[in-house]
Formats: structure tokens, C-alpha cells, sequence
């Protein structure tokens, strides 16, 4: 039987000092990982249909390991994006009335 056992970058990487969940940083970190932009600047991920980097899921990446406790690192940081690029919709949630 063929070793079927992968082990994902998100095990493979040291976790920042400030980690306050290693589960959701490299479950985030695996993720931006997969939507790193290719030498077009488009993400490649079949997902994302080669939208402009960094795509959303990127961005949410990113979001989620800083949220975790750690910023992510550089080669997972993405590029700033173009000023006249079409800006990703808000997904707020309504405000409370308080």
C-alpha cells in the first residue's frame, strides 16, 4: 500500500511566540498558503478563477492569523493592492441596536 500520509505546511512551520491558537494560525496559515499569487499577480487557486491577488480568501487568511495571535509571516504577507483595483465588498454584520 502507497504511504498516503501528507503533512501540510501548517505542521512543517514554527509557530510565532504570540500564537494564542496554533490550531486556527496554521489551519489560516495552510490557507494563504494555497492562494499565494502567481508571477502574473493572480491567485491560482481554482476557487478564485485567477481573480487579482491578493484574492479575498487571502485577505481572510491573513485576518485569521492575526486574529490567532500572530501576524502572518512574509512569505504568506500579500502584496498591497492597486488603488484602482475594485475593492472587495464588506461583509459586516448589522449593528445592535444598543
Amino acid at each position: 500500500m502507497p504511504e498516503t500520509t501528507h503533512i501540510r505546511s501548517g505542521q512543517e512551520v514554527v509557530l510565532p511566540d504570540e500564537v494564542t491558537d496554533p490550531l486556527l494560525w496554521r489551519a489560516a496559515y495552510e490557507v494563504a498558503t494555497a492562494h499565494q499569487p502567481d508571477e502574473t499577480g493572480r491567485c491560482p487557486s481554482l476557487l478564485c478563477g485567477g481573480r487579482p491577488a491578493p484574492c479575498d480568501t487571502l485577505v481572510e487568511a491573513r485576518r485569521a492569523m492575526h486574529l490567532a495571535g500572530a501576524d502572518a509571516p512574509a512569505e504568506v504577507s500579500a502584496p498591497a493592492r492597486d488603488a484602482s483595483a475594485p475593492r472587495p465588498r464588506s461583509r459586516s454584520r448589522r449593528r445592535r441596536a444598543a
